[in-house]
């Protein structure tokens, strides 16, 4: 089964080098979230400082990327504490200059 056609809302392609990118319509954002509450993932070597930690992504525009995640903290921790939410509005900040 294909995945279905993307709703485009913007599209903006380079004259120079025709590279494109186009903005497209998401029902929300999916995040895995431990307890209910939201979290950040670091992965690092404990033997070694060098290349210093990796903050991993926790939100995606898939769902099916979020449930995976979500599905190897499970095993990992060996719990069923991590849940995939929608996120579909939100409060908006602005960024201090």
């Amino acid at each position: 089964m294909s995945r279905p056609k993307p709703t485009i809302l913007l599209d903006h392609t380079d004259p120079k080098t025709y590279k494109s990118e186009q903005v497209l319509m998401a029902e929300g954002i999916y995040a895995v979230f431990l307890d209910d509450q939201p979290i950040n993932l670091r992965s690092l070597n404990k033997l070694l400082d060098y290349p210093g930690p990796k903050y991993r992504k926790v939100s995606f525009a898939n769902p099916g990327h979020a449930h995976n995640l979500a599905e190897k903290l499970n095993a990992m921790f060996k719990t069923d504490r991590f849940k995939v939410y929608l996120l579909k509005n939100g409060e908006i900040i602005h960024e201090n200059p």
